[in-house]
């Protein structure tokens, strides 16, 4: 994949869909421990309806590159606005998913100036960042040698796939979650990485930024999961009634990943928001 050099950090990518689209440029943003492959069947169907698609692999634990730089939320968040003005991208479209949602808001309340519009899957709002039970689970992950410990035992799938690991996936992929895990496994500068990223969480509350959403009056779409036991369909309502001008979609049949177990859904709250006389705005 092509990489972007930035002031913190290098950060791969991949591209698809036409480079002089029509359209809004897309940019997803993952949770922690996945990557990329998360949003690649949003992306494919994107693509197809003539949308230009990036995916980086942000660095929450499941990076092949390890970061020097500020790996506070709000850090994360920053490197999202630098992706976007290193790319030379204007009026994006961002979606984001899980603690990429949380990432979202920070970007949409401190660079609100390059984003069009925001599209969030289930993820983090309020203080729920992490809701539980992740909440034990990363209080469990603070430290370079609990992550070796735990992500070694994620190798038995049983494990990988239990509520401690992706048992919010509906179709888990054991050779995908297994791969998820591998930077941690194999490398102790990512998991230098994800401790300091999940420290930083613990100390940061989104009640804060929640009260400023109201700032940014571009349109937002959630699309909600509503078999979702940890972020559940009252909290994607109440986050979107923070917004001044959002609706939301509950997809039932769908949990936390919403672009794997409904990628079309994803898909067409993209195309809606960016095509809309509101996308327009």
């Amino acid at each position: 994949m092509p990489s972007l050099t930035l002031p913190t950090a290098t950060v791969e990518y991949r591209a698809t869909g036409p480079e002089n689209s029509e359209f809004p440029p897309v940019v997803f943003v993952h949770g922690a421990l996945v990557d990329h492959r998360l949003w690649i069947p949003v992306a494919d169907l994107l693509a197809a309806r003539g949308f230009r698609c990036v995916l980086p692999d942000w660095p929450l634990g499941s990076h092949r590159i390890p970061v020097v730089g500020d790996l506070t939320p709000a850090g994360v968040a920053a490197m999202v606005r630098d992706v976007i003005t290193a790319l030379g991208l204007e009026d994006v479209t961002l979606v984001g998913n899980d603690t990429g949602g949380a990432i979202c808001q920070l970007v949409v309340d401190a660079y609100p100036e390059v984003i069009g519009r925001l599209v969030l899957t289930n993820c983090d709002a309020f203080d729920k960042f992490p809701p539980f039970p992740f909440n034990l689970v990363f209080a469990m992950l603070r430290g370079k040698v609990s992550i070796k410990m735990l992500t070694e035992l994620m190798r038995v799938r049983a494990l990988r796939h239990s509520p401690l690991g992706y048992g919010l996936l509906f179709r888990p992929d054991p050779e995908l979650t297994a791969s998820w895990l591998r930077p941690c496994q194999t490398d102790a500068a990512i998991r230098a990485n994800l401790a300091t990223l999940l420290r930083h969480i613990a100390a940061t509350d989104l009640t804060d930024v929640a009260g400023r959403l109201p700032r940014f009056t571009k349109p937002v779409r959630l699309v909600w999961g509503t078999r979702d036991r940890c972020f559940t369909p009252a909290l994607g309502r109440r986050l979107a009634a923070a917004f001044p001008h959002a609706t939301m979609v509950e997809v039932p049949h769908a949990s936390t990943f919403v672009a794997l177990d409904a990628p079309q859904a994803v898909a067409d709250a993209v195309t809606a928001v960016s095509t809309s006389a509101a996308g327009a705005q």
